[in-house]
């Protein structure tokens, strides 16, 4: 897996380099910027209702009471980090709900950059064609509610972990990997749903190269620093990742 992790982060690079040979920038560009403007706006708000969240949460339980009495730095230090814990997770569970909104929202763009993506390795003019990106459409957005569904249990079960003292300030760690296989997931599945795997096929497909997807959804996330970049660039690496692979 790990092979393929390395791939998967080469793949960004050769995605820069092809971007830049072939012209796409308006492929990054006007996706990118209505991605950070959601992006911004939303993260905006959920990290003020978070922070509103738990600071309720622990007045409800009398956790700052009890701390009070207690009077222990050691104690008050283990409740600071897992409060940060929790947050952090809330962080990646908006994200994760962002995210396939985003998938759902702009599947025909991304469907399409995958497409023409693959074209221009192959040396070939792709002709847009609206009967397959619907088509390809309907089944992103099937396959981003399967997703979702997991993705959501298994974030429920992150959180519950992050309550627990020190073992709780890994779960972070946890939720970023769980995070980028499933968006990597998606951005693969672009490729799979060309080569005419079923959802099913696709599925199965990832599963057997995990290391594809987190590889592609971990660097989506350093994108964030630049998040006008991150969609657009994780497509093209994705579809470059899988174009030499036996998807047939």
């Amino acid at each position: 897996m790990l092979k393929e992790i390395i791939i998967a982060i080469q793949s960004y690079s050769k995605a820069h380099q092809f971007i830049t040979k072939h012209r796409l920038w308006k492929w990054i560009l006007i996706p990118g910027i209505l991605y950070t403007l959601l992006f911004a706006t939303g993260m905006y708000f959920f990290w003020e209702s978070s922070n509103t969240a738990v600071t309720w949460l622990s007045g409800f339980i009398g956790v700052e009471k009890w701390l009070h009495r207690m009077q222990s730095a050691a104690l008050s230090f283990l409740f600071l980090m897992g409060g940060m814990m929790i947050r952090i997770v809330l962080v990646f569970f908006y994200f994760s709900l962002f995210k396939y909104l985003i998938l759902i929202i702009g599947s025909p763009v991304f469907s399409y950059l995958s497409q023409q993506t693959e074209a221009l390795i192959n040396g070939r003019q792709y002709e847009f064609e609206s009967g397959p990106v619907l088509k390809d459409m309907l089944r992103g957005i099937r396959l981003a509610l399967r997703n979702s569904l997991w993705q959501t249990v298994y974030l429920i079960s992150i959180l519950i972990l992050s309550f627990l003292p020190i073992i709780g300030w890994i779960t972070p760690v946890i939720a970023i990997f769980v995070e980028g296989y499933y968006y990597g997931f998606s951005m693969l599945d672009y490729s799979c749903q060309r080569h005419k795997l079923s959802p099913s096929a696709s599925i199965a497909y990832i599963s057997q190269h995990k290391g594809l997807a987190i590889g592609n959804g971990l660097i989506f996330y350093l994108l964030h620093f630049v998040p006008i970049l991150a969609p657009s660039y994780a497509v093209i690496a994705a579809t470059i990742s899988l174009y030499h692979q036996n998807l047939e």
